[in-house]
């Protein structure tokens, strides 16, 4: 891999180490918002009891360790570039009595596995930040069996995702951010409509298809918002990182502010919005 890429992958790496204490406090949380996403994924697999799946970008253990329990006499390895989410896996495994799923260490751009190895390959959320899309989804399609299947999503637009948007938006209106390169990874560099089908059929799999899903998540109060993001969303960190104490002020009164206005029955609810795309191996 070029050096330019791999920075990039160290950078990642750095980051997710950074944060993994944040998703650890907030696992029960965060899975429980990703579940319907991570239940589309595992549908499209068909998963059976002896698979072996490889689960990319596996963070925490999801969707690797529900895929586990389904394919009870096969194996699931997760495989991610943060031992401090993977650490998170492991305990996850540990606590749920699942003994099939193994977390390992590793860049799917230079997947450690032999050809032909995996029935089905996962992939939550992880597509927009690898350093090279299409080398990371031709090593997929090299570790799958003839036949084998690969379910995975990404976010789609900002104006779908307010319940992101929400403090970005805030930020930006208060902050003059830099734009980021052309193409770098960030959670919205996949959401161009027929983006990571493309990407997909160019790595040689067939049968791409491709579902939206809408879904809502709630919060309490403002406070639980701005908590979560703070201690989970890597973007937001970095943002606001660079203000000063008054713009930090600013920026919470007008994230709360916009809050309120989502309050529904006493919750505050905002919509996400994902692509869960399909595929086989010819």
């Amino acid at each position: 891999m070029e050096t330019a890429l791999e920075q990039i992958r160290d950078q990642q790496k750095q980051t997710w180490d950074r944060f993994s204490p944040g998703w650890k406090k907030w696992d029960s949380w965060t899975m429980n918002f990703l579940r319907p996403i991570g239940d589309e994924i595992v549908n499209a697999l068909h998963i059976t009891a002896g698979d072996q799946v490889l689960d990319v970008a596996t963070g925490t253990g999801e969707p690797g360790l529900t895929i586990a329990r389904l394919a009870n006499h096969g194996r699931v390895i997760g495989l991610d570039l943060s031992e401090g989410m993977l650490a998170v896996a492991r305990e996850n495994a540990n606590q749920q009595g699942i003994a099939n799923y193994e977390a390992v260490a590793g860049d799917v751009c230079e997947a450690p596995f032999d050809n032909h190895r995996f029935d089905a390959v996962s992939c939550r959320m992880g597509f927009m930040f690898f350093p090279d899309m299409l080398l990371a989804a031709q090593e997929m399609h090299r570790v799958l069996k003839p036949g084998g299947r690969l379910a995975t999503c990404v976010w789609a637009a900002p104006a779908q995702n307010p319940w992101i948007t929400t403090m970005m938006g805030a930020i930006t209106a208060h902050m003059a951010l830099p734009a980021p390169a052309p193409g770098a990874p960030g959670m919205f560099r996949c959401a161009q409509p027929g983006m990571l089908d493309g990407i997909l059929q160019a790595a040689g799999f067939q049968n791409v298809h491709q579902k939206e899903m809408v879904s809502t998540v709630s919060f309490a109060t403002p406070n639980e918002y701005w908590q979560n993001m703070m201690e989970v969303a890597a973007p937001v960190v970095a943002a606001m990182d660079q203000a000063d104490e008054a713009t930090r002020v600013a920026i919470k009164k007008s994230v709360f502010e916009a809050l309120e206005q989502k309050r529904i029955d006493g919750e505050i609810r905002l919509q996400f919005t994902s692509l869960v795309l399909s595929a086989e191996k010819g």
